[in-house]
């Protein structure tokens, strides 16, 4: 059986100003072109459909042209919400889109009810396990804790105990998640997520290990903005546009996964289309304005870091009669180690830090000594409050 795995399509939003619709409009063309040329069985999409849980007129009016599009495909499709939609918004209506072959699968409660596809080799349960809040979902799912790994778990176990009842015995999975999931138990800071990747860490880990999926015949993931193998049966689509510079290096592409029985899925990268490439480049002003090496960068979207002393005046429409799109610019004067006396700025301070970091170190500076393991555990709390309360917030 082919599928077609797509995620984090982000429709609604901004990059840096620029208006991402028509390309992501672009997008979905392309999309529904690619499964009908490649006969595909079915397009398995691994969330954040939208960018925010409330989206703007644009970004609906687009999926609902989607929804059509892909309804006419004749093959099923299945969705999940991830951690920017609203999974009460993006469900509704889910019980008719099914009846067009289009199944959203955005209530936890139902991740262990399977889409079932037949080849000439069986059946295919295809199960949607949408984003798990922790502290959200915990008492739904009888998890053990409220955290990633056990609420993941806890919707597994359910996936597992539906499988090992299903007939015919081995009938072959995938599971489709929303998560940030690492081959193994590494700490969360040996593989960082893109800038343009929301924070989902509650108690301070945000990763999953692959082991939670074991027994799967193929996991297609969404969260990581970079197309990405976890495992052999693990994979990140990636992003279809980019969302953020440091996205600058990705390609961005589909995966075409060919799932034959007895065997590993056979994975293809496909690429899709941008309306412009990212790129970075800093130095000083004059250097950067009068440099021919300089001159392929005119149609590229561009982020620039001024190393210049000062930021010279005018230095956004200085760039922009050379380069058109630069979409961001930076200041970053040179580093002098003889004269390196200035203190960080603010920004600096506080880049690469989480929320927890900054009030422990709130702390610190108020009255000399860091927070004790109590204090440290009831800042946690609050941390975690916070991003708990943002969410709820966002689906009312």
């Amino acid at each position: 059986m082919r599928f077609l795995h797509t995620s984090d399509w982000h429709l609604g939003r901004r990059f840096h100003g620029e208006d991402l619709i028509p390309a992501q409009s672009a997008f979905l063309d392309h999309l529904r072109d690619t499964a009908r040329a490649e006969n595909v069985d079915a397009i398995l999409v691994a969330g954040d459909i939208y960018d925010r849980a409330i989206p703007g007129l644009d970004a609906v009016r687009l999926f609902n042209r989607a929804l059509h599009q892909l309804a006419d495909l004749e093959i099923p499709i299945v969705m999940i919400s991830g951690n920017h939609d609203s999974a009460h918004r993006l469900g509704v209506g889910s019980g008719l889109f099914a009846r067009a072959g289009i199944h959203l699968r955005t209530d936890p409660a139902t991740c262990d009810v399977p889409v079932v596809l037949t080849d000439e080799h069986g059946p295919v349960a295809v199960y949607g396990v949408p984003y798990l809040e922790p502290s959200m979902v915990r008492t739904q799912l009888e998890a053990e804790a409220i955290s990633h790994h056990a609420v993941l778990t806890a919707a597994m176990d359910r996936v597992h105990a539906d499988l090992t009842n299903r007939q015919p015995a081995g009938t072959r999975s995938v599971v489709i998640a929303h998560a940030f999931v690492t081959p193994g138990a590494i700490e969360p800071k040996e593989r960082e997520a893109d800038a343009s990747e929301r924070d989902i860490s509650v108690g301070g880990v945000a990763h999953v290990g692959a082991a939670v999926f074991d027994g799967i015949d193929y996991v297609a993931l969404g969260h990581l903005h970079g197309p990405q193998k976890v495992t052999d049966r693990v994979h990140y689509s990636g992003s279809p546009l980019p969302y953020a510079f440091s996205e600058a290096g990705h390609t961005k592409s589909f995966t075409l996964v060919d799932l034959t029985p007895g065997t590993a899925p056979a994975v293809i990268r496909l690429p899709c289309r941008t309306p412009h490439r990212l790129e970075r480049i800093e130095g000083l002003l004059d250097d950067l304005l009068a440099d021919p090496a300089h001159e392929p960068l005119k149609d590229a979207w561009l982020e620039v870091t001024l190393t210049d002393a000062a930021l010279p005046f005018e230095a956004m429409a200085r760039l922009r009669r050379r380069f058109p799109h630069t979409l961001s610019l930076k200041h970053q004067r040179a580093f002098i180690p003889a004269q390196a006396t200035d203190t960080p700025t603010y920004t600096e301070r506080l880049r690469g830090r989480s929320e927890l970091d900054i009030a422990c170190d709130f702390i610190t500076d108020m009255r000399g000594t860091g927070p004790t393991p109590d204090e440290h555990a009831l800042l946690q709390q609050a941390v975690d409050s916070a991003r708990v309360n943002e969410l709820q917030r966002e689906i009312v």
